[in-house]
């Protein structure tokens, strides 16, 4: 196999990693790391990158143990028995519809900020228009659409860029000092949400493909980067915007970038959060019809109308409804994920190209971990 051809699949398989974790989770992390203070939002962005890290290598692992290539779902049905496979499907469509609902309330306010300038509106008929674009590509199966995931990502990647440049000499060191204990909390789920990844390890491996040893590098070098890439977007809000940061990001910096800087901004933001509703949205949909042997119709339906439906219920907050998904539906993801790699050690039929150290320590470490702020989360979002 050719030299350039080897560089340019681990290039693309850690492009794909990048290109899943960053999103709209981005848009959330300055605002918790402002309300908790610099200091405890940086302490779980450490942690829980290295938790995520190591979470995605196990379900790596898996997937080299097993011969025959499955979603998680599968690996939880195939080691860990039908129960815990229904329980792990009903995981997935709390992440699912968390996800979607979360798409809709941030792309309705990045298209307020950009059109309510001149054309007025409400925050909810923002989000209604949204909600009607993208279940419109949902519902007609634009599926170039989602292809162009990825690019969205580093263009978004790009912009995120620029306005931390452009925010480098307004930034006040004063802004990281207060800690506010009484939202210690806040940051976790959020967190963990932005940083969670595992749906592209499937993909990586297949990118992979001869040179399977690659995937453990891969793995770790695409979410640092995207860690990496959060912290330097969330410093530079939380160090212009301080306390006035808002839940999105990018309206707080409206009196300190200027008009011209945010909108170009909130237009990448919309465009990228479009893009991820499409691609989950065709997920679920595709889900739906090929597994449950729904109609099209009916598919749709049940995929779009949910989390429309929990909006018009009263379930508004972008910040409540990430972090509700990371804490909960991304932790026991995190959790079943280990339970499944301790099983595939021992009842794997594959010899993987590699393994983890200290396998028992680690896991009992993450499931510790998870445990306890799932634990958190049920006590602080009651």
């Amino acid at each position: 196999m050719p030299r350039f051809f080897k560089k340019y699949q681990i290039i693309c398989a850690v492009a794909v990693l990048i290109g899943t974790i960053v999103g709209a989770g981005a848009f959330g992390l300055p605002f918790v790391m402002a309300q908790s203070g610099w200091s405890p939002g940086f302490f779980y962005l450490i942690i829980l990158t290295g938790a995520v890290i190591l979470v995605h290598l196990a379900y790596g692992e898996i997937i080299l143990r097993t011969s025959q290539a499955h979603c998680l779902v599968g690996y939880a049905g195939k080691y860990l028995g039908q129960r815990a496979k229904i329980f792990t499907t009903l995981v997935a469509f709390v992440e699912y519809y968390g996800s979607l609902l979360a798409y809709i309330i941030l792309g309705g306010e990045f298209l307020r900020i950009i059109f309510s300038r001149w054309l007025g509106g409400s925050p909810d008929a923002w989000v209604f228009i949204f909600f009607i674009l993208a279940a419109a590509a949902v519902g007609s199966g634009l599926k170039f659409i989602s292809g162009s995931e990825l690019v969205m990502t580093l263009a978004l990647i790009g912009i995120m860029a620029l306005l931390a440049i452009k925010s480098w000499p307004l930034v006040d060191y004063h802004n990281f000092m207060p800690v506010n204990w009484a939202n210690w909390f806040l940051p976790y789920g959020v967190i963990l949400f932005a940083l969670s990844g595992s749906v592209a390890v499937p993909e990586m491996r297949q990118i992979l493909k001869g040179q399977e040893k690659k995937l453990k590098t891969t793995i770790f070098l695409g979410t640092l980067i995207s860690a990496v890439v959060y912290l330097i977007f969330a410093w530079a809000v939380v160090g212009v915007s301080g306390q006035q940061t808002s839940e999105d990001a990018i309206l707080g910096l409206v009196p300190h970038l200027g008009n011209r800087v945010v909108l170009l901004g909130a237009t990448f933001g919309v465009l990228a959060v479009f893009t991820s509703f499409i691609a989950l949205g065709l997920n679920l949909k595709n889900t739906y019809r090929r597994d449950y042997h729904l109609s099209g119709g009916l598919s749709f339906i049940l995929t779009c109308t949910i989390p429309l439906l929990a909006y018009w219920l009263g379930i508004k907050s972008f910040i409540l409804v990430i972090g509700f998904v990371g804490a909960v539906a991304a932790g026991l993801d995190g959790i079943i994920t280990i339970l499944i790699y301790l099983k595939a050690k021992r009842q794997g039929d594959r010899r993987p190209e590699y393994s983890l150290s200290n396998a028992k320590f680690l896991s009992g470490f993450l499931i510790f971990i998870f445990s306890l702020g799932l634990i958190a989360a049920l006590i602080f979002n009651k």
